[in-house]
């Protein structure tokens, strides 16, 4: 299935545009920002990230080296893997926010979409063997940030990594995007009625799969079906107070998958 999946998306790689969101780089070990909000730059530095990541992109397009060396660190048992964006990765910014204590591994990426992830998810995911993921994706897909994207493409590269994940006998968390009534590094997309429309496909799926759906929208999102004040730093990454509703959220998904019967 590895085999099958890198072939099929061989020809996408190279086709992708490039994103005008440039993320810090980071070392594989590390988070990739010490604070919860993407750095503000000068125009040259945001010039110099966008170089670096058109290159970094060029000769690794779903970013396999983000993780390699922590990965073969990893010791079992690992309970939960969190796949993700930059939501997903800010996420362990700072020591005690992403539950400390826990065997979870975070494994976001920021600025990365859907078919990136499906990419690296065997790497990952897979072969750290954990029982339970949460999967996060699909802001950045409605966003653009590798070219344009259907909420249909969306959904397929979810569904895959889910059917992945089954095939090995790792239970599913698939969560609901967060709120975004616009994207700060590409404003005017209006994505909010994209983001209800990918939720709404999500949770119907976890229904008819028996996945867990771990919905982090209703409680973040304001009348305009953006984020609340005081949860985001821009509209789309959350606070520390932003982290602090989606935790227990996680945790009673990830509990209730544990307790659910694992097919092959």
């Amino acid at each position: 299935m590895k085999s099958v999946l890198l072939a099929l998306f061989a020809t996408m790689l190279a086709a992708q545009p490039l994103s005008a969101q440039a993320p810090a780089a980071a070392s594989p070990n590390t988070p990739s920002s010490t604070a919860t909000a993407p750095p503000q730059l000068t125009p040259e530095e945001r010039e110099a990230r966008i170089k670096a990541r058109r290159e970094q992109m060029l000769k690794d397009w779903p970013n396999l080296a983000r993780y390699r060396e922590a990965n073969a660190l990893v010791q079992q048992p690992v309970v939960a893997v969190f796949m993700g964006d930059s939501i997903t990765e800010l996420w362990s910014a700072k020591p005690d926010t992403f539950f400390p204590g826990k065997p979870y591994l975070n494994r976001g990426i920021g600025g990365q979409t859907t078919p990136q992830m499906l990419l690296r998810f065997f790497q990952d995911v897979v072969e750290l063997k954990p029982k339970v993921v949460v999967i996060n994706g699909g802001t950045n897909d409605i966003a653009g940030n590798t070219g344009p994207s259907s909420i249909e493409m969306i959904e397929h590269n979810l569904e895959a990594m889910a059917e992945i994940a089954e095939a090995h006998g790792i239970r599913i968390v698939l969560t609901s995007v967060t709120p975004a009534f616009d994207y700060p590094w590409r404003k005017g997309l209006e994505p909010a009625g994209k983001v209800v429309a990918l939720n709404a496909w999500i949770k119907d799926l976890c229904a008819k799969r028996h996945y867990v759906y771990a919905d982090y929208f209703t409680p973040m999102a304001d009348e305009k079906q953006g984020m609340k004040d005081g949860l985001s730093v821009d509209g789309i990454h959350p606070t520390a107070e932003g982290y602090k509703i989606m935790a227990p959220i996680a945790e009673s998904a990830i509990a209730q998958a544990l307790q659910s019967t694992v097919t092959r």
